[in-house]
């Protein structure tokens, strides 16, 4: 496990970086009002936005929405969590799409109103008194209806079938309610399974050589072929590989992106997006037309971070956001693997410095597969046909079928060899042996010579 004592690397690296970046559009304009701040790094590492795109909206949040008709669709049945009906998720978009209002400051306007709707109706003086809000933002907030069109958003969804995941809500995904700063809701196209817990992110430069696409393809596919869902950004480079490597294994894999899903950056990807959203989702906390900006990127991967059951870093300059995801998934007690490239090349500077502060060095997919740890609860890996394993551990991955048949007849309170030896069919000896194995891999004990529990 890779423990934030371990990150002085890193950290020092931040810190070498906000010292630099006085001069820096990172410096300033991208700290929330709430008191979050992005963290540093090189702009160009983590995406290369042109001039034109980071200035065709200065609201992160994107209320541009354009009018479009609804298509005549009969079979379209979105979720109760974006139904035009549900006025309490109409309330929240709203809030969840101010300029300048970012989650933890929503989280205290709702502790201290109650409701979105109550927020909506408080009067400047109550919005200004809670702690993170101001003048500014409570006139922001009273004159919501200026900044967003409700109706365009929720048809655009309509239009685009894009569900609206709210927090708390069966549909939003659980690992992220592990961050502090969880966007209260999240825009997405296509659909999260509970397979998806058995998750790895996949990140690193879009500068990738060779070598890293050719990496990144290899332990992709084999990932995605033993039912890991793959989780990345999107971006060009090691992003893009790992996305179709997914697709190409006919697995499943997600992309957070750090824009809206009517602006898919980079462009040449939409149709690339088209596709992950049939084998899996793309999701976005920002507006369905909010133009991608540098400051976005970082703040998408504390989302990849909480995803990813385990975070591979495959090539990452010393400058690059994937670092930013590391220690985001580091911080969030999710292992962290890097594969080493040649020890002169730039693109690997970020890989090994995180391989000497203690994260694992991967050159395989079953390094990767080590790497994932107990899950919340048992996961069914579901395949093109009905059915699949139950997974406790991630780990259990790494296992071959008849080492998965002994340790499903093991019981977590003790069960006899006998039994175990009754409920897998096989013969003794081998059952003997193959807990012998389980046993060197952790996922075993024996409790005597007779009888045998689970870790």
């Amino acid at each position: 496990m890779w423990v934030r004592s371990k990150l002085d690397g890193v950290e020092t690296l931040e810190q070498s970086h906000r010292e630099s970046a006085r001069t820096s559009p990172f410096n300033g304009d991208h700290l929330m009002n709430d008191g979050r701040s992005i963290p540093d790094c090189d702009v160009s590492e983590i995406e290369n936005v042109s001039g034109s795109e980071a200035n065709a909206s200065s609201n992160p949040a994107g209320p541009d929405v354009p009018h479009q008709e609804l298509d005549a669709k009969d079979d379209f049945a979105p979720e109760e969590v974006n139904s035009p009906a549900d006025d309490s998720t109409r309330d929240l978009v709203q809030l969840c799409l101010l300029p300048g209002l970012g989650p933890r400051t929503l989280t205290s306007l709702m502790e201290a109103f109650g409701s979105a709707r109550a927020i909506l109706n408080a009067d400047k003086n109550s919005l200004a008194s809670v702690h993170g809000v101001g003048p500014k933002l409570a006139h922001v907030i009273d004159t919501a209806s200026d900044h967003v069109d409700i109706e365009d958003v929720f048809a655009w969804c309509a239009a685009m079938d894009v569900n609206i995941l709210r927090r708390g809500q069966a549909s939003y995904p659980a690992a992220m309610e592990e961050l502090d700063d969880a966007p209260p809701l999240m825009f997405c196209r296509g659909s999260i399974l509970p397979r998806d817990t058995i998750s790895v992110a996949i990140v690193g430069t879009r500068h990738a050589t060779a070598y890293g696409l050719q990496q990144t393809r290899r332990i992709a596919m084999d990932l995605a072929r033993a039912g890991v869902t793959i989780v990345s950004g999107l971006a060009r480079g090691v992003d893009t590989a790992a996305h179709r490597a997914a697709l190409e294994a006919e697995g499943r894999t997600i992309a957070v992106l750090g824009g809206g899903l009517g602006k898919i950056y980079p462009a040449e990807n939409s149709p690339l997006a088209d596709k992950i959203s049939e084998h899996g989702a793309v999701i976005s906390e920002y507006a369905p037309m909010a133009q991608p900006r540098g400051g976005m990127f970082p703040q998408r991967n504390r989302i990849i971070a909480a995803l990813g059951q385990a975070t591979l870093v495959i090539e990452a300059p010393m400058r690059s956001g994937s670092l930013i995801t590391a220690r985001l998934a580091s911080e969030l007690g999710h292992s962290v693997g890097a594969l080493p490239g040649q020890v002169n090349s730039r693109a690997s500077q970020g890989c090994h410095h995180l391989i000497r502060d203690g994260a694992t060095l991967v050159q395989h997919a079953d390094d990767v597969l080590e790497l994932l740890g107990p899950l919340s609860g048992n996961v069914s890996l579901a395949t093109a046909v009905e059915g699949g394993d139950v997974v406790r551990d991630g780990r259990e991955m790494t296992l071959n079928d008849v080492e998965r048949q002994v340790l499903a007849a093991v019981g977590t309170s003790g069960t006899a060899i006998d039994e175990v030896t009754l409920s897998s069919g096989l013969p003794a000896s081998r059952v003997n042996a193959i807990v012998s194995i389980l046993e060197m891999k952790r996922f075993v004990r024996r409790l005597s010579g007779q009888y045998v529990s689970r870790i």
